[in-house]
């Protein structure tokens, strides 16, 4: 079987993360799936972003997240970080203002609604935040609203928390979802935590480094989604493993490296 090749915060190997245009470009790669991140705004708007601020994305602006109303967020660009140098390059292409800034998850997800084929959305709710639970909610309110808290929804919520993930299950407990987790010692735990239609996300280190792990995921009853996976070796490793998705930098490239495979994935 061919793992999907899901688009880590877009194209963004090649592009800024979370923007527009990352998840566009990501789209016109062939990526299967977009992965993004969400965080609740002072005034209820879920949006796509990493981090707790935007200092790392937006010239050293200082503040939260969670204490930004939406459009003060909207009058930042959080692109230009990636090409520092773009505005002394006179060949440069006309920079469209519109991909470079904060997207919400509304926007993102009308984007893949739009799309001219299936596209899926892999959306990891942050934690620890001062909205706690709301974040699960609004989530689900806005799934929802597209229709896409069902079973056939092309829509996974995925979490470190595993008491947000209950909540999703709760909510909508028809949506799949995937717990991360980043340290192979917290597998034991886990595994005895979560449901066993639930799939797991672990990162493509902690499966590189201990081969115990791999190989104990690859024999539970549990699908694998993998973060991040940007070379053919670590490919071969989830394919080996028979990860259901690759989460990558670069889906462009690895959506060469998939589609070479042959159909039965051997």
């Amino acid at each position: 079987m061919r793992p999907q090749v899901v688009a880590h915060r877009g194209d963004s190997e090649e592009n800024a993360e979370h923007t527009l245009g990352a998840f566009l470009a990501a789209i016109e790669a062939g990526a299967d799936g977009l992965e993004c991140d969400v965080r609740l705004t002072a005034d209820g708007h879920l949006v796509c972003v990493h981090d707790r601020d935007l200092r790392r994305v937006a010239a050293q602006r200082r503040g939260l997240i969670s204490t930004m109303e939406l459009a003060d967020l909207h009058q930042l660009d959080v692109a230009s970080w990636k090409r520092p140098w773009a505005e002394l390059d006179d060949e440069a292409p006309v920079v469209d203002e519109s991909m470079h800034g904060v997207l919400t998850l509304r926007r993102l997800m009308e984007v893949a609604a739009a799309a001219p084929r299936r596209i899926e959305l892999l959306i990891e709710t942050k934690h620890p935040t001062r909205y706690g639970g709301l974040v699960e909610r609004r989530l689900v309110q806005l799934l929802s609203e597209f229709g896409w808290d069902g079973a056939d929804a092309p829509v996974r919520v995925m979490s470190f928390a595993h008491t947000a993930l209950q909540r999703v299950q709760r909510l909508a407990p028809e949506v799949r979802v995937v717990q991360l987790f980043e340290r192979a010692e917290m597998w034991p735990a886990l595994r005895r935590m979560i449901g066993r239609d639930w799939m797991v996300g672990p990162g493509i280190g902690e499966l590189t480094d201990h081969p115990g792990l791999a190989w104990r995921l690859a024999e539970s009853p549990h699908e694998i989604n993998v973060w991040t996976v940007n070379t053919p070796e670590q490919l071969a490793l989830c394919r080996s493993l028979g990860v259901t998705a690759v989460i990558t930098d670069r889906p462009r490239v690895m959506r060469g490296l998939v589609d070479a495979l042959p159909a039965d994935g051997t």
